[in-house]
């Protein structure tokens, strides 16, 4: 660099958090002098074809108890495009291939070795540090796969949620094909992609929903039964269609708000599993069920990059499509935000980038 000449940093396109607070949309905002990252020992640079929307997304804007999150900031989670840089250690013939995020970055920790059936804490690519809501994003080279001709579009649309339903129903609750299944508050990201699994395995599914359009929707998409939640308990409408038996596993994201409902849907032996609170984290239910009955309570978070290969092969052979609620220019980025927070998707808000 010659002396006196300023370095120019490149630039470019993102859709930023300026600040946090409640609603979340206004504070976003499309700017197109966001410095480029630039990848480190062991990371990618990928152009961003596409992102996907999560409630993450809304959550990041909210702020996050015990996360002390700066502001500008850049949410996604989900993000498929093509690598055009390598950082040291990696080698150069990534460069040119399309591939599919994985935002979960374990942490090493000594007290949780290998064998250790315990999961490793993550930090989460669009949460703690930048994600993929830009038109470039930096990645460990270990948290993407290779995905080759894959719709982007579609790829960013199936990461994040199917990792999380395929590790729900798959690794911890176990499904069996030919299993009940109840899927709760449908036409989310994770719901959709566990009744994408669900059908994949043969398996019977009762989903709810407070909107009796995302019923019909989601009938259309092989769903068996639905059920109409109106706030009242509609437990005894899912042991009436299973024939007073009860469903095997019951996948959930909703929380508080219907949570003894759930429990209350399982046949003995049956498990719930849940992801995520969207209406509280602190339910009534009823232990007295829970151990007559002996039923499974399970948490799970994310999935490991194993898990991300058996799930994201079903997307590369056709065999399971995620549901695509709607496709939105990156330079209108802020009504994915808007449409998000107004719960008026069915499947997955996508962000198109190039």
């Amino acid at each position: 660099m010659n002396p006196g000449v300023a370095h120019i940093m490149p630039t470019m396109k993102a859709a930023i958090i300026s600040k946090q607070g409640t609603p979340v949309t206004p504070n976003i905002q499309v700017v197109d002098d966001w410095p480029e990252p630039a990848p480190s020992s062991g990371e990618l640079l990928i152009r961003t074809e596409a992102s996907a929307m999560n409630h993450m997304d809304l959550w990041v804007g909210m702020g996050l108890p015990g996360l002390d999150l700066q502001y500008p900031r850049i949410s996604g989670s989900d993000g498929a495009g093509i690598v055009e840089g390598v950082g040291d250690g990696v080698h150069e013939s990534w460069i040119g291939r399309r591939v599919l995020l994985n935002a979960a970055m374990p942490i090493p920790d000594p007290r949780t070795p290998d064998h250790d059936p315990a999961p490793q804490d993550i930090t989460m690519i669009g949460e703690h540090v930048n994600g993929a809501n830009a038109a470039k994003f930096v990645a460990p080279v270990r948290n993407v796969l290779d995905i080759g001709e894959t719709n982007p579009c579609e790829a960013a649309a199936f990461g994040l949620t199917h990792l999380t339903a395929w590790r729900m129903l798959w690794t911890r609750a176990q499904l069996k094909p030919g299993s009940w299944v109840l899927i709760t508050g449908i036409g989310g990201g994770v719901a959709t992609s566990a009744l994408n699994i669900a059908r994949h395995f043969g398996c019977k599914t009762i989903v709810t929903s407070r909107s009796e359009a995302k019923l019909a929707k989601a009938k259309e998409l092989g769903a068996d039964h639905g059920v109409l939640d109106e706030g009242e308990d509609w437990s005894r409408e899912v042991r009436d269609i299973t024939g007073k038996r009860g469903v095997d596993v019951c996948a959930d994201s909703v929380g508080k708000a219907i949570h003894l409902s759930c429990v209350k849907s399982l046949a003995r032996g049956g498990t719930f599993v849940t992801c995520g609170c969207t209406t509280g984290h602190n339910p009534e239910t009823d232990l007295a069920r829970v151990f007559w009955n002996q039923l499974n309570i399970m948490g799970s978070t994310m999935g490991s990059m194993a898990e991300f290969s058996q799930v994201v092969a079903l997307l590369k052979c056709g065999a399971i499509k995620p549901v695509i609620d709607c496709v939105i220019d990156a330079d209108d980025a802020p009504k994915a935000w808007a449409r998000l927070e107004a719960a008026e998707q069915f499947g997955k808000i996508v962000i198109k980038w190039s």
